[in-house]
């Protein structure tokens, strides 16, 4: 036993639960398939409670991942024996067992039971919220008041939804073995969405805890990283893998040294991190390897089961389809590879996100490519590509949703800006500042208002 100060003690349990809560939840389920979710849960729970108050008295073990999960194992053991299921075999994990299993500094970052749990919560029978929220559970290791923050609602709305998801767990026996080929296969796209959808919860400035949200960031590009490495991934994987790169590189230029909001073409791009940016080359010139260009497909899919393994054989990574994180990748590595805001290829911009249109116009993607159009046009608001862009832009706002959507209109304040029009550029500013409460935003509108005043 080691003895540490309070602080460092609450610290060390804190990262294990970050690290191991969804692990040990897995593990034990799979293990014991005889009790509920929420009661295993709730032994987890217990155990970082009691590694806390032990460990504060005793100081920290030599191996206190291990020392956690003896404590949970022995629980869940003394549970069944209480209810008289002794018929239920004790596997025993020998030291060695537990020194792989269950010492994270000396294995792997992402192991079997994350990504069997990550494959879990993409169970095509929970809707795309609570495969997010349950993620973020078991497989990022959030608390509550955590998720509350990610998904910008209240602590009570996380646990009702959790508690509702429970049911279906338990109902289903989601968290009990694995998929089978077939299922890893088809919820490779769902378990893309999730990943994706964590990082840019973590990716979007301007509100929540700044520490969480670059944390929730590096766990998408982790989880992603561990599909490839561990041959559950295709070429889609690898595409949003570079994706998510291209952006990470640009997450320390987005704030100004006051804390400002930057847009684009404010950002400095010195602070943007050459080795990320060179590495989402590098993988978007894999994902892009043996792919036909012409080949449709919106997330690719496809990895199989190997034996009674939950590594795929890797027939899936060797998928010919273009996916759409294909071209997304592709436009953040023309906004990266770019020397300057004005030097930027917005035709070659505009085509991507034309491509990207092509398989399913949504209002979101259409104002990308109207933003691409605009920049992409000649002189005067009615000349060719910004004459259409603001047809789209237009049209969006009298879409009920898109009229209440706050960067749609502050891309009209800004576009009415620089066409000159002060007065509809204030129109859609004074709009977008009613549309949001997030510091950041709001601050970054009223700059935006007192240019055009000093302007």
């Amino acid at each position: 036993m080691v003895k540490e100060g309070d602080d460092k003690i609450e610290a060390e349990v804190e990262r294990l639960y970050r690290s191991h809560f969804g692990r040990l939840v897995g593990s034990m389920l799979s293990k014991y398939r005889d009790l509920p979710l929420e009661v295993v849960e709730d032994m987890v729970q217990d155990s970082f409670a009691a590694a806390l108050e032990t460990w504060s008295r005793d100081g920290v073990p030599e191996r206190p991942a291990a020392w956690i999960y003896v404590v949970v194992r022995n629980r869940v053991v003394n549970q069944l024996r209480a209810e008289k299921k002794l018929w239920i075999a004790e596997v025993e994990d020998t030291d060695d067992n537990l020194q792989i299993d269950w010492d994270k500094d000396k294995g792997k970052i992402v192991d079997d039971d994350q990504l069997r749990l990550l494959f879990a919560c993409a169970h095509p029978e929970l809707s795309p919220k609570v495969q997010v929220a349950v993620t973020l559970k078991y497989v990022v290791n959030l608390k509550v008041r955590a998720i509350a923050a990610v998904l910008g609602t209240n602590e009570d709305s996380i646990e009702k939804l959790l508690f509702r998801a429970r049911g279906k767990l338990r109902e289903k026996k989601m968290f009990m073995g694995e998929p089978g080929c077939g299922q890893l296969g088809l919820r490779l796209p769902v378990v893309h969405k999730i990943i994706y959808l964590i990082f840019n919860e973590g990716y979007k400035p301007a509100a929540g805890d700044a520490l969480l949200k670059e944390e929730l960031c590096g766990e998408a590009l982790i989880l992603a990283k561990a599909l490839v490495d561990n041959r559950l991934g295709n070429k889609a994987t690898q595409a949003l893998y570079a994706l998510m790169l291209f952006n990470a590189a640009r997450l320390k230029a987005r704030l100004g040294p006051d804390g400002a909001l930057l847009d684009l073409e404010e950002q400095d791009r010195s602070l943007w991190s050459k080795p990320l940016i060179l590495m989402a080359c590098e993988w978007l010139t894999r994902a892009r390897e043996g792919i036909d260009a012409g080949g449709s497909g919106r997330s690719g899919g496809g990895a199989e089961a190997r034996g009674g393994s939950v590594r795929g054989s890797g027939a899936g990574a060797g998928s010919g389809e273009l996916s759409s994180y294909h071209v997304e990748a592709t436009i953040a590595w023309v906004h990266c590879t770019a020397v300057d805001f004005a030097s930027t290829d917005w035709g070659l911009v505009s085509r991507l996100y034309e491509r990207l249109m092509e398989w399913g116009a949504n209002p979101w993607v259409e104002l990308s490519y109207a933003i691409a159009l605009y920049y992409s046009g000649g002189k005067g608001r009615d000349s060719g590509e910004k004459g259409r862009a603001f047809g789209i832009l237009e049209r969006l706002l009298r879409m009920p949703i898109m009229y209440q959507y706050y960067p749609l209109n502050v891309t009209m304040g800004k576009l009415y800006a620089l066409e000159g029009d002060r007065y509809r550029s204030e129109v859609y500013y004074r709009r977008a500042l009613e549309l949001t409460v997030l510091p950041g935003e709001v601050d970054f509108i009223r700059r935006q208002l007192g240019r055009l005043r000093t302007g």
